[in-house]
């Protein structure tokens, strides 16, 4: 079991367009709302399948995929606390071009379409919030195309694991030093997010290792040189 979510002290709804909300409308949100549990590799939903609200995640990662003519996965991008997913089909009108996976235990609000339209239109501010969020996704995902269109495949792994430091959150080793670390994905996830094959990124990787550019402990990646990754990565500052 696990604690349904309370909106009025939820630190997630903070960093999502959901922080405009007041009073009677708060609470109607957190009535309306429906909160799940979902296992690491369970499906939220399905590509073509219709949708019938929004959802944001509370507590997790989320990998947003869709199925290549191959029948390989590719992942179009990952979802952290406090973002919504399926917004753009559900205003859209269209079903879902993707799928959405839990790549950790995540816990998932949803909310219905006519609640969630009804919230919009009463706030503007909301609104707005939305439209900033909408156009971040359409950024990224057009720098994605750039990258998986022009960068070798070794500068795209340098540069999604930077991607993925700046989605997840910096720890601190044993010793309290400062490092970057990213534990959720898989070799072959990392493969799917920068559209190659799992024993490249593997070989890419152990390169890294011996360039000391990343530790590796287990599943677990330590970004060691931020500005060399940025060069390896040809990221311009």
């Amino acid at each position: 079991m696990f604690k349904k979510p309370e909106c009025d002290d939820c630190l997630t709804r903070t960093k999502s367009c959901f922080v405009h909300l007041v009073n009677e409308d708060l609470i109607e949100l957190n009535e309306k709302k429906v909160c799940n549990l979902y296992k690491k590799g369970q499906n939220i939903f399905y590509e073509a399948s219709k949708p019938t609200g929004i959802f944001c995640l509370n507590e997790g990662k989320i990998k947003i995929t869709k199925i290549g003519i191959d029948g390989k996965e590719h992942i179009v991008r990952i979802v952290m606390a406090g973002d919504l997913f399926g917004v753009r089909a559900l205003i859209g009108g269209r079903n879902y071009a993707s799928s959405s996976t839990a790549i950790e235990d995540s816990i998932v609000c949803y909310l219905n379409k006519d609640t969630f339209l009804k919230f919009i239109i009463k706030y503007p501010k909301m609104a707005h919030s939305l439209m900033t969020f909408l156009s971040h996704l359409l950024e990224e995902s057009d720098y994605k195309m750039g990258s998986l269109a022009l960068k070798p495949v070794r500068e795209r792994l340098a540069e999604s694991l930077l991607y993925l430091n700046n989605k997840f959150k910096p720890d601190f080793d044993l010793q309290n030093q400062y490092t970057h670390q990213i534990n959720s994905l898989s070799r072959e996830e990392l493969a799917n997010l920068i559209g190659t094959a799992t024993e490249t990124v593997i070989r890419l990787l152990s390169e890294f290792k011996k360039d000391k550019l990343i530790a590796i402990e287990g599943k677990i990646i330590f970004l060691l040189d931020i500005p060399k990754l940025k060069k390896v990565a040809n990221i311009l500052e």
